[in-house]
């Protein structure tokens, strides 16, 4: 049977034929309000329905009709814990004299009277209300997540659900009922929990499949939490999977005229996107850009002829993210301190020189000061080998200097006319030979209040003329240390590489940028590039009227990248991704151990989760604000992380209540 006519068969289910598979049945319900419902069962129901596993799916059928009128609604409930009835006091005190006499406790051999072995059997069991099955007039089943009505507890029947009925709830959907066959995937199957026992396995089958709609991934906000080794990256590369397939169905944008409306809805008719989708992986692991020996997967092994890898090293098949550094400075100068940080405490000149500000300044006074700061900096570049294109040269604030060298001799060099690098190294190293004996630097600090060069001007000169001192007095070995940062810059400006990406993207590529060998400032200070240039290229989509296609973000140890919880700037791009993606068709999944690391604001627009195991309760406690995840807060940090990779909770955009799925193997 293909997905299409699987999952037709599943949406034709009548759940309320389950109640005559008495075989399921395990109790009665002695208590029942809004939100909980609290049931009596026994040994023998439990063993007959295979077992009641925690957060096992169960329906409560109310069994009685009112004359000819029946009553065809279904509560759906969970089963959460163990909860006491009142004979529990009497069962306990019986229990213990039992055992005080010593009596033999188990099969035929037990002196117990089969009153008592049945008065012993019986316990009860704690369940959450996820919401009411109804049957329409027009024969429909419908599901609402609340419950409108209840009637006397002791006239409901429960019953486990197995098989096709527990595939057609565990694939409901918000707005359509169950799943349709357009664009579904298959994520897993159903799991309830760590053990699986032979009475699981055989009499209770918990491997009913889990469907996906990529209509939840695309343009949405999903999370995936959990300990290191517990499945997230495969679960990631699923959804890469389904969404590349996804794409293949696509009927790329012609051009063609076409409706204003036509165009913001980026799905056809059939919910297939209309242009092919992008996808990007900031791989802080490398473990999608290159083959992973852990699993013997990757991503660009599988689609080697969609997939582009970037990386911050040159190496064979990448693509190497460079910049030009003499037109993107501030981004340039990030990536000095980045990597020179990864060697520890530097020299007090390359301190210096890395803590200079070449921001703009928004004053137009200190303007002047700015430029001549800039043309220094860009010259410690030069000096240091970095190429710089034909025909650049340099214009800035400053006096004609005449250069007193016997071959250069009578030569006068004028910054403000324009002037070439070499000349301009030559002029900067004759200002700081000079500073402290021509009069007009001399008489400058009595004449304006303050030294003519401020204290980032001295550490550029100083950086460039490897001069400690003015007069060439205590020689340092400064611009130097420069040349290993050479194979991250192009002199090419025509195109830049976060603009190259964006367009990649745009044409439906799957982008790796492979961050595994850059230490965490250049790994932040790359994502954050990218992510704002394809934001930007997005927004002026928006706002000109231009369609967008589908572009996915993937975030490996997005702790490393996200703001912190407590971060409230929701300027940086992560935050505007999150909460502005949605209009942009931008959608973000995020990978991380540390559900209380990320920041509040993109953990409130969210729409997917997928949770494994976790170790401690302080990442429990922030999930518990979540959906109903709090019904599962005991067994996240319980179970085992060695024994079961891939077992998360998972809550769709569109599914109303969370399913514990075993996911699937990515190939």
């Amino acid at each position: 049977m293909d997905l299409k006519q699987e999952l037709e068969s599943i949406a034709k289910i009548d759940i309320f034929k389950l109640a005559d598979e008495t075989k399921q049945f395990i109790g009665n319900p002695f208590k029942l309000d809004y939100n909980s419902a609290s049931i009596l069962t026994c040994d023998s129901w439990k063993f007959n329905a295979g077992g009641i596993p925690q957060g096992c799916f169960l329906l409560a059928f109310y069994d009685n009709n009112f004359g000819s009128e029946k009553v065809e609604e279904a509560l759906l409930l969970r089963a959460i814990k163990p909860v006491s009835i009142p004979s529990d006091s009497d069962v306990i005190s019986s229990r213990i004299e039992y055992f005080k006499d010593d009596a033999k406790t188990a099969g035929k051999d037990s002196d117990l009277d089969q009153y008592t072995r049945y008065e012993f059997s019986f316990s009860g069991l704690e369940c959450s209300i996820l919401g009411t099955f109804y049957k329409k007039s027009n024969g429909e089943i419908e599901f609402g997540a609340d419950v409108e009505n209840f009637y006397s507890a002791h006239l409901y029947k429960v019953y486990k659900l197995v098989g096709k009925p527990l595939q057609y709830i565990v694939n409901l959907r918000d707005k359509d009922g169950p799943l349709k066959p357009e664009s579904n995937f298959t994520i897993g199957n159903v799991r309830y929990s760590s053990s699986r026992q032979k009475f699981s396995e055989n009499s209770s089958k918990t491997d009913e499949k889990v469907f996906m709609h990529t209509k939840d991934i695309l343009g949405k906000r999903t999370a995936l939490f959990g300990m290191t080794r517990t499945g997230k990256s495969n679960t990631v590369k699923k959804l890469i999977e389904a969404t590349e397939e996804l794409s293949k169905k696509t009927t790329a944008f012609t051009g063609a005229a076409s409706s204003f409306e036509e165009d913001i809805d980026p799905f056809q008719s059939n919910e297939v996107p209309k242009k092919p989708v992008g996808q990007i992986i900031f791989d802080i692991n490398g473990e999608y850009a290159n083959k992973n020996l852990q699993d013997g997967t990757a991503i660009f092994e599988k689609y080697q002829s969609k997939v582009i890898r970037y990386s911050v090293l040159e190496k064979q098949g990448f693509e190497v993210l460079k910049i030009n550094f003499y037109k993107e400075v501030s981004a340039g100068l990030e990536l000095m301190r980045g990597y020179f940080n990864q060697f520890g405490k530097q020299s007090d000149y390359v301190i210096d020189f890395l803590g200079v500000n070449l921001e703009k300044p928004d004053d137009p006074s200190e303007s002047v000061n700015y430029y001549r700061k800039l043309a220094a900096y860009k010259c410690c570049l030069k000096v240091a080998g970095f190429p710089i294109s034909g025909g650049d040269i340099l214009k800035f604030q400053g006096k004609a200097v005449g250069i007193d060298d016997k071959i250069l001799a009578n030569k006068s060099i004028t910054p403000k006319d324009g002037i070439s690098y070499n000349d301009a190294v030559l002029w900067f190293s004759q200002v700081w030979k000079n500073y402290e004996t021509w009069d007009y630097l001399k008489d400058y600090e009595s004449n304006n209040g303050h030294q003519w060069a401020d204290n980032d001007f001295k550490a550029l000169l100083r950086f460039l003329t490897q001069y400690r001192s003015p007069g060439e007095r205590g020689q340092v070995n400064s611009f130097i240390k420069l040349k290993p940062l050479i194979k991250y810059h192009t002199p090419v400006s025509n195109i830049l590489f976060e603009k190259e990406i964006d367009q990649k993207l745009r044409e439906g590529k799957i982008v790796i940028v492979d961050l595994s060998q850059g230490d965490p400032e250049i790994q932040n200070l790359y994502s954050e590039k990218i992510c704002r240039a394809i934001f930007n290229s997005s927004m002026n989509n928006f706002i000109e009227a231009r369609p967008n296609n589908f572009i996915q973000f993937y975030f490996e140890e997005a702790h490393n990248l996200f703001p912190k919880k407590d971060d409230k700037d929701l300027s940086q791009i992560y935050n505007r991704i999150a909460k502005e993606g949605a209009k942009l068709n931008l959608g973000m999944t995020y990978a991380t151990q540390e559900v209380s690391s990320i920041s509040s604001n993109i953990l409130k627009n969210t729409q997917n989760w997928f949770i494994a195991h976790l170790n401690n309760e302080d990442e429990v406690k922030e999930l518990r604000k979540f959906y109903d995840f709090s019904d599962f807060a005991d067994a996240l940090v319980k179970f085992s992380a060695k024994n079961d990779k891939g077992f998360v909770r998972m809550k769709t955009y569109s599914n109303p209540f969370v399913v514990p799925v075993q996911i699937e193997l990515f190939k």
